[in-house]
């Protein structure tokens, strides 16, 4: 499982202040190359903790507790064998390819081409990867080393996954130039960070007779309130062999704004598959830990457990595991 590390460091502004820095709240502005912030400060909050969560947790941990702390606690409550390592140990694809499953959950927006790479390896050598998660792989995110040589403590935001696709021209053309500009993350999640981005909405059943739904007797259209938020991904790649759509509908950006998001799984060559959630709320789905605040987006809520995302969960988990009877 990988927790998203520089998800946490993008956002949050250090002690709290908004003079102080995050990737969110430079005065050139909150989406282009300029800024850059290192691991070696602490968590001050988050810089959108009055749009999503306002946690008082979430200072000195940042998106940790709030969207990602449900799913390790759902894993660890049901034995399953977890490791965790973070984005930064992932520009190898070594450790991964010891796994039988890759997990990234939350808010996973920025990625160094070389994790991208070492996962893609880790596809292709017949891990199974579950992207939990949303707005994922959205940005090109070196790491540098820091002031004093050390490697990995900086990052920036490097420029857009998507390729030539409209999506990634459309943010070089907003907010660049960029100097890096990343493969279709299409190919790799089954499914794009489409534009808006965010919004919220219900996670809506597609494909109610897939493996993944078995022993539930979910129905086509069979909805769960609340879980699409506060990004997600769409717009799956109509190429991409064996791609099927297993959830799909509309999240509401500012309560009023349709947009069509798409959760998607795809077989991997080697009889593993690749599963798409498309959600950053996913986990708020799994367990509800001591202490935990449910996130909001956009006039919607997740409403916390469901026995459904439960079992789909565990059903994919256990096909990672196991492998195809």
């Amino acid at each position: 499982m990988i927790p998203s590390l520089k998800g946490r460091s993008s956002f949050h502004r250090f002690c709290g202040r908004a003079t102080h820095y995050s990737l969110y709240t430079h005065p050139k502005g909150g989406q282009g190359p300029w800024a850059d912030v290192t691991f070696d400060r602490p968590y001050g909050r988050e810089a959108q903790f009055q749009g999503v969560v306002n946690d008082p947790l979430t200072v000195g941990s940042g998106e940790f507790l709030p969207f990602e702390f449900p799913l390790c606690y759902f894993l660890e409550q049901h034995g399953y064998d977890v490791t965790y390592c973070s984005n930064s140990d992932m520009v190898r694809p070594e450790r991964g390819l010891k796994c039988k499953a890759f997990i990234s959950v939350g808010h996973d927006e920025y990625w160094d081409i070389r994790q991208y790479e070492s996962v893609v390896a880790m596809r292709d050598a017949g891990v199974n990867l579950l992207f939990l998660s949303g707005n994922s792989v959205c940005w090109v995110t070196p790491l540098e080393p820091s002031g004093d040589g050390r490697p990995g403590r900086i990052i920036s935001r490097g420029g857009p996954y998507g390729g030539r696709y409209k999506y990634a021209e459309g943010r070089e053309e907003e907010h660049g130039p960029f100097p890096h500009r990343g493969p279709d993350e299409g190919y790799l999640i089954g499914a794009r960070n489409v534009e808006p981005v965010n919004g919220g909405g219900d996670w809506v059943c597609a494909k109610p007779d897939h493996w993944m739904f078995a022993g539930m007797g979910m129905r086509r259209g069979e909805r769960i309130p609340g879980l699409i938020g506060w990004e997600y991904h769409g717009d799956p790649p109509a190429d991409l062999a064996g791609l099927e759509v297993v959830g799909e509908g509309t999240a509401l950006v500012g309560g009023v704004t349709p947009q069509r998001w798409t959760a998607t799984i795809y077989p991997g060559p080697k009889g593993n598959f690749v599963f798409n959630a498309a959600t950053i709320f996913w986990s708020q789905g799994l367990s509800s830990p001591p202490g935990h605040t449910l996130p909001w987006s956009h006039w919607t809520r997740p409403h916390g457990p469901d026995d459904r995302v439960q079992r789909i969960t565990r059903n994919l988990l256990d096909r990672a595991i196991e492998g195809q009877k």
